[in-house]
């Protein structure tokens, strides 16, 4: 291999990394609406904490481990987010202690945040800390459907 093969070879490696980094990056933190994935539209969180520990109107589920770098800045966000909003709480989820739930609720990353509605139904899914305007549109959307009619499960969202 000449010099400027290997030269070559080794821009074409970082240019495709780039790429596939700057896609990567797009997508996390967004929600996406996934209405037509029938594991996510019924996948329900009641046995991730005691019945007081789910707010009454939603509730913002975050997966962590104790090496996330992500998770404090994620942790902090959602207590603000909850805070603001009568019947919201948040509830962490240590993957470390629970393995179990990564594959459960298919958490690829942390962290990883599940918004439920207050029926605990998973109504919307974040990979990664979930852009500010994006969590107050999907919180907005669960706070209005559950004053309405908690049991309407249409318009289930999903992000990785």
């Amino acid at each position: 291999m000449t010099v400027g093969t290997a030269v070559g070879v080794v821009v074409g490696i970082l240019i495709l990394a780039t790429i596939i980094g700057v896609v990567l990056r797009h997508g996390t933190g967004r929600a996406r609406s996934a209405s037509g994935t029938t594991k996510t539209s019924r996948l329900r969180a009641d046995d991730l904490a005691s019945v007081g520990d789910y707010g009454s109107a939603a509730t913002l589920v975050q997966f962590s481990t104790p090496t996330c770098a992500r998770c404090p800045a994620t942790r902090r966000l959602l207590d603000a987010v909850a805070d603001q909003h009568e019947g919201v709480r948040r509830l962490e989820v240590d993957l470390a202690e629970h393995p179990e739930l990564a594959r459960r609720f298919d958490v690829m990353q942390t962290p990883t945040v599940l918004l439920l509605d207050g029926s605990r139904t998973v109504r919307t899914r974040f990979g990664g800390p979930p852009r500010p305007p994006e969590l107050a549109a999907a919180l907005d959307a669960v706070l209005t459907a559950g004053s309405t009619d908690t049991s309407n499960t249409t318009g289930t969202q999903e992000s990785r």
